[in-house]
Protein backbone atom coordinates (compact mmCIF):
# COMPACT_ATOMS: atom_id res chain seq x y z
CA UNK A 1 0.00 0.00 0.00
CA UNK A 2 1.32 3.26 -0.66
CA UNK A 3 1.79 6.35 1.73
CA UNK A 4 -1.40 7.92 0.12
CA UNK A 5 -3.24 5.03 0.69
CA UNK A 6 -2.17 4.32 4.03
CA UNK A 7 -3.03 8.23 4.51
CA UNK A 8 -6.81 7.84 3.03
CA UNK A 9 -6.95 4.61 5.25
CA UNK A 10 -5.86 6.27 8.81
CA UNK A 11 -8.47 9.02 8.16
CA UNK A 12 -11.30 7.38 6.35
CA UNK A 13 -13.56 6.39 9.19
CA UNK A 14 -13.72 9.51 10.60
CA UNK A 15 -17.39 10.86 10.69
CA UNK A 16 -17.50 13.35 7.80
CA UNK A 17 -15.60 16.21 7.67
CA UNK A 18 -14.95 17.57 11.06
CA UNK A 19 -14.65 21.26 11.55
CA UNK A 20 -12.66 21.84 15.01
CA UNK A 21 -13.70 25.55 15.55
CA UNK A 22 -13.38 24.96 19.24
CA UNK A 23 -9.56 23.68 18.60
CA UNK A 24 -9.08 27.00 16.42
CA UNK A 25 -9.90 28.60 19.67
CA UNK A 26 -8.20 27.36 22.38
CA UNK A 27 -4.58 27.37 23.26
CA UNK A 28 -1.82 24.79 21.75
CA UNK A 29 -1.60 23.45 25.04
CA UNK A 30 -5.32 21.88 24.91
CA UNK A 31 -4.72 20.55 21.78
CA UNK A 32 -1.38 18.56 22.71
CA UNK A 33 -3.64 17.49 25.56
CA UNK A 34 -6.08 16.35 23.27
CA UNK A 35 -3.37 14.73 20.85
CA UNK A 36 -2.16 13.08 24.11
CA UNK A 37 -5.40 11.58 24.75
CA UNK A 38 -5.35 10.58 20.40
CA UNK A 39 -8.20 12.37 19.90
CA UNK A 40 -8.71 11.36 16.46
CA UNK A 41 -10.47 14.82 15.17
CA UNK A 42 -7.29 16.55 16.97
CA UNK A 43 -5.10 14.28 15.04
CA UNK A 44 -6.53 14.95 12.05
CA UNK A 45 -6.74 19.10 12.41
CA UNK A 46 -2.71 18.74 13.56
CA UNK A 47 -2.48 16.70 9.90
CA UNK A 48 -4.15 19.42 7.75
CA UNK A 49 -2.55 21.93 9.67
CA UNK A 50 1.12 21.31 8.85
CA UNK A 51 1.62 18.38 6.18
CA UNK A 52 1.59 21.21 3.40
CA UNK A 53 4.75 22.82 4.95
CA UNK A 54 5.61 19.56 6.24
CA UNK A 55 5.81 18.02 3.19
CA UNK A 56 7.65 21.03 1.87
CA UNK A 57 10.84 20.15 4.45
CA UNK A 58 10.58 16.23 3.60
CA UNK A 59 11.11 16.84 -0.15
CA UNK A 60 13.99 19.40 0.11
CA UNK A 61 15.77 15.96 1.54
CA UNK A 62 14.12 13.82 -0.68
CA UNK A 63 14.32 14.08 -4.45
CA UNK A 64 11.41 11.88 -4.97
CA UNK A 65 8.13 13.12 -4.05
CA UNK A 66 6.64 9.30 -2.92
CA UNK A 67 9.45 8.82 -0.74
CA UNK A 68 8.86 12.28 0.63
CA UNK A 69 5.39 11.54 1.33
CA UNK A 70 6.40 8.16 2.72
CA UNK A 71 8.50 10.01 5.08
CA UNK A 72 5.85 12.45 5.72
CA UNK A 73 3.44 9.83 7.00
CA UNK A 74 6.32 7.91 9.19
CA UNK A 75 6.30 11.71 10.63
CA UNK A 76 3.36 12.14 11.42
CA UNK A 77 3.17 8.68 12.98
CA UNK A 78 5.67 9.26 15.21
CA UNK A 79 3.95 12.86 16.33
CA UNK A 80 1.09 11.06 17.40
CA UNK A 81 2.33 7.94 18.91
CA UNK A 82 5.42 9.76 20.80
CA UNK A 83 3.06 12.91 21.98
CA UNK A 84 4.54 12.47 25.24
CA UNK A 85 7.96 12.91 24.33
CA UNK A 86 7.15 16.78 23.83
CA UNK A 87 7.74 18.13 27.17
CA UNK A 88 6.87 21.85 26.34
CA UNK A 89 9.93 23.36 26.33
CA UNK A 90 10.31 25.26 22.13
CA UNK A 91 8.40 25.42 19.78
CA UNK A 92 5.55 22.55 19.08
CA UNK A 93 6.51 23.26 15.32
CA UNK A 94 9.44 23.05 15.40
CA UNK A 95 9.71 19.52 17.69
CA UNK A 96 7.55 18.68 14.49
CA UNK A 97 9.58 19.94 12.14
CA UNK A 98 12.73 17.81 14.12
CA UNK A 99 10.65 14.61 13.39
CA UNK A 100 10.19 15.08 9.88
CA UNK A 101 13.87 15.82 9.13
CA UNK A 102 14.75 13.22 10.81
CA UNK A 103 12.63 10.54 8.92
CA UNK A 104 13.97 12.14 5.67
CA UNK A 105 17.05 11.40 6.78
CA UNK A 106 16.21 7.82 7.77
CA UNK A 107 14.74 7.43 4.14
CA UNK A 108 17.99 9.32 2.18
CA UNK A 109 19.84 6.58 4.41
CA UNK A 110 17.60 3.87 3.24
CA UNK A 111 17.51 5.11 -0.17
CA UNK A 112 20.91 5.32 -0.78
CA UNK A 113 24.73 5.59 1.42
CA UNK A 114 25.54 9.70 1.62
CA UNK A 115 28.45 10.26 -0.13
CA UNK A 116 30.03 13.48 1.02
CA UNK A 117 32.60 14.14 -2.25
CA UNK A 118 36.23 16.43 -0.90
CA UNK A 119 34.93 15.50 2.91
CA UNK A 120 38.66 14.95 3.68
CA UNK A 121 39.50 18.79 2.28
CA UNK A 122 39.90 21.66 4.41
CA UNK A 123 38.42 25.17 3.92
CA UNK A 124 39.35 27.88 5.84
CA UNK A 125 36.18 29.40 7.92
CA UNK A 126 34.98 32.34 5.91
CA UNK A 127 32.16 35.04 5.83
CA UNK A 128 30.59 34.58 2.82
CA UNK A 129 27.28 36.54 2.54
CA UNK A 130 26.19 33.76 0.82
CA UNK A 131 21.89 33.59 0.44
CA UNK A 132 19.65 32.49 -1.53
CA UNK A 133 17.91 35.13 -3.70
CA UNK A 134 14.57 36.33 -1.92
CA UNK A 135 13.28 36.98 -5.99
CA UNK A 136 13.46 32.73 -6.61
CA UNK A 137 10.13 30.79 -6.42
CA UNK A 138 9.83 28.26 -4.30
CA UNK A 139 9.86 25.93 -7.24
CA UNK A 140 13.16 27.40 -8.59
CA UNK A 141 14.61 27.30 -5.04
CA UNK A 142 13.85 23.41 -4.75
CA UNK A 143 14.76 22.82 -8.69
CA UNK A 144 18.02 24.02 -7.84
CA UNK A 145 18.49 21.73 -4.43
CA UNK A 146 17.52 18.80 -6.28
CA UNK A 147 20.97 19.38 -8.74
CA UNK A 148 23.00 19.29 -5.61
CA UNK A 149 24.87 16.10 -4.57
CA UNK A 150 22.80 13.97 -1.81
CA UNK A 151 26.05 14.95 0.90
CA UNK A 152 25.75 18.68 -0.20
CA UNK A 153 21.79 19.02 -0.70
CA UNK A 154 21.41 17.67 3.28
CA UNK A 155 24.39 19.80 4.90
CA UNK A 156 22.52 22.58 2.82
CA UNK A 157 18.99 21.88 4.11
CA UNK A 158 20.24 21.11 7.79
CA UNK A 159 22.82 24.17 8.37
CA UNK A 160 21.55 26.65 6.21
CA UNK A 161 17.36 25.84 5.84
CA UNK A 162 16.93 24.36 9.67
CA UNK A 163 19.25 26.29 11.97
CA UNK A 164 21.55 23.42 13.03
CA UNK A 165 25.21 24.25 14.43
CA UNK A 166 28.03 21.64 12.50
CA UNK A 167 28.46 19.77 15.51
CA UNK A 168 24.84 19.08 15.64
CA UNK A 169 24.80 17.84 11.76
CA UNK A 170 28.27 15.85 12.49
CA UNK A 171 26.27 14.15 15.39
CA UNK A 172 22.91 13.48 13.24
CA UNK A 173 24.60 12.64 9.99
CA UNK A 174 27.89 10.63 11.63
CA UNK A 175 30.47 12.91 10.19
CA UNK A 176 33.10 15.03 11.12
CA UNK A 177 32.96 19.03 12.12
CA UNK A 178 34.86 19.72 9.60
CA UNK A 179 33.49 17.49 6.66
CA UNK A 180 30.22 19.44 7.74
CA UNK A 181 32.04 22.79 7.15
CA UNK A 182 33.33 21.65 3.72
CA UNK A 183 30.19 19.77 2.22
CA UNK A 184 28.50 23.31 3.23
CA UNK A 185 31.22 25.46 0.98
CA UNK A 186 31.02 23.07 -1.46
CA UNK A 187 27.60 23.43 -2.05
CA UNK A 188 27.27 26.95 -1.85
CA UNK A 189 30.35 26.96 -4.58
CA UNK A 190 27.98 24.78 -6.25
CA UNK A 191 24.78 26.83 -5.67
CA UNK A 192 26.21 30.13 -7.15
CA UNK A 193 27.61 28.17 -10.48
CA UNK A 194 23.68 27.24 -10.87
CA UNK A 195 22.34 30.66 -10.11
CA UNK A 196 24.82 32.47 -12.19
CA UNK A 197 23.71 30.08 -15.42
CA UNK A 198 20.51 31.01 -14.90
CA UNK A 199 21.38 34.81 -14.76
CA UNK A 200 20.91 35.72 -10.91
Amino acid sequence: MGASSRQNVYFAHLPGRILLTHILRVTESILIEKLREQDRAAQKWLYDRYSPLMFSVCRRYLRSMEDAEEALVSGFYKVFSQIEHFAGAGSFEGWIRRIMVNESLMMLRKKQPLVFPGEESAFPDRADGFSVDAELSAREILDLLDQLPPGYRTVFNLYVLEGFKHQEIADMLGISINTSKSQLILAKDKLRTLLKAKGY
